[in-house]
């Protein structure tokens, strides 16, 4: 900050009659009386109220973090005077890159600043950060920022505007400054949970990450639940993995992923795991409408992987080729594996018929095959083709099977 932009703070000795105990109060409340408060954001708004209701001129604040995450780079908690809750933006990733976030006091945190402070009631000074603009145009008159110093080095982004006329005084600014260690301790407890939570939810999904932060963490844990079963798995694989390169392998993958992941996610269903090239996915049968979600999951994953063979096809490469299998049953939804390595699956005969059916949709030709069982659970709502008996491996007894329509498998 250059002088003409610190010239004007107030050095009234009246500012340190402020709060002859409201300081103590304020971050006795942050240190003692948030432990039964889970999210940092309700934390952050309720402390801008408190240093408001103290005479402190906060007008604006926010919480800058960088997560861990598989589409977000970085999360902002924003609160303004008036506002009940905090607003949440999310920053993708490239972010880090770009002109304007080089530009900014949040890069100048990032990158070792221990303090900034900012007069916005001056005039602009050339090549000032975009933020200080869109400050100024709120009518704020002065931006301070702190480091969140995290543990392993981490360094998140603490912000404070005023809107008194000269800017922050001194006793608010050593006020601000006191309370800076106390929210980083109470926000790195807050975001470490909401990180784990995230990356449970990212490998195991939110039905199983939320079992298991509810204790179900011993091997054999589970539950027995009636769910609609649907195995998927990309067919060539293994030849288009010999002869592509590396990265296309890797793109092509994700890509087919997403065509059949979105839509089983959108419909209700949950992934539990993907295997290879393959994916395994329930519909739990708590929701009526289960099995009809299922397949209309699955004629919008179709759709998409239609796109998605299109574009390979300009590509100059050969169409993908999947079977997906589907029943419906009983499933052991649990902890499986050894002592110290567990797998969140569901395990089961209706999970090995599925499996049978997807493996017998190369033998018949038609990319999705269901059991009986399936068909008459999901009602005359779709009208399936009957195939006729098949014998499934591991089964001594022949099962009818169905396929969807080829308009609506194609």
């Amino acid at each position: 900050m250059t002088e003409a932009h610190s010239a004007g703070l107030s050095h009234s000795p009246a500012a340190y009659d402020l709060w002859p105990t409201r300081p103590h109060a304020i971050l006795n409340w942050l240190m003692l009386e948030t432990s039964n408060q889970r999210f940092i954001d309700n934390i952050f708004v309720e402390l801008c109220g408190r240093l408001n209701d103290a005479g402190v001129s906060v007008a604006r604040g926010s919480l800058s973090f960088m997560v861990e995450h598989p589409q977000w780079r970085g999360a902002r908690m924003l609160w303004s005077r008036g506002l009940e809750e905090a607003e949440f933006t999310t920053y993708a990733y490239g972010l880090e890159n770009s002109p304007e976030y080089r530009n900014s006091p949040i890069y100048q945190i990032h990158s070792g600043a221990p303090e900034i402070r900012f007069r916005l009631d001056a005039p602009p000074i050339e090549g000032e950060s975009s933020i200080y603009t869109d400050l100024r145009a709120e009518g704020l008159t002065e931006y301070c920022a702190w480091p969140l110093l995290h543990t392993f080095g981490k360094r998140h982004v603490l912000t404070f505007s005023s809107d008194r006329p000269g800017g922050f005084t001194d006793a608010e600014i050593e006020l601000l400054r006191t309370l800076v260690p106390a929210i980083s301790l109470v926000s790195e407890i807050r975001l470490k949970n909401r990180i784990a939570r995230t990356l449970l939810e990212t490998y195991v999904g939110p039905h199983a990450s939320q079992a298991i932060l509810d204790g179900a963490t011993r091997r054999g844990s589970g539950t027995t639940v009636g769910a609609a079963i649907l195995i998927c798995d990309l067919r060539d694989f293994t030849h288009i993995s010999d002869m592509w390169p590396r990265d296309d392998v890797i793109e092509l993958l994700n890509a087919y992923f997403d065509a059949m992941s979105e839509p089983i996610e959108k419909f209700g269903g949950e992934i539990l795991k993907f295997m290879g090239d393959g994916l395994l996915a329930i519909f739990p049968l708590s929701d009526p409408d289960a099995c009809s979600n299922l397949i209309t999951a699955i004629e919008e994953a179709q759709v998409h992987l239609e796109a998605l063979n299109a574009t390979n096809i300009e590509r100059g490469h050969e169409p993908l080729g999947y079977g997906i299998g589907v029943h419906v049953g009983d499933v052991m939804y649990g902890n499986i594996g050894s002592k110290s390595r567990l797998d969140f699956t569901v395990i089961g005969p209706a999970v090995n018929i599925a499996s049978r059916l997807e493996s017998l949709t190369k033998t018949i030709k038609r990319p999705v095959l269901m059991s009986e069982t399936f068909v008459e659970m999901a009602g005359p709502i779709r009208n399936f083709e009957n195939i006729g008996a098949q014998t499934l491996r591991g089964l001594d007894t022949p099962i009818n099977v169905f396929a969807l329509p080829v308009s609506q498998a194609q």
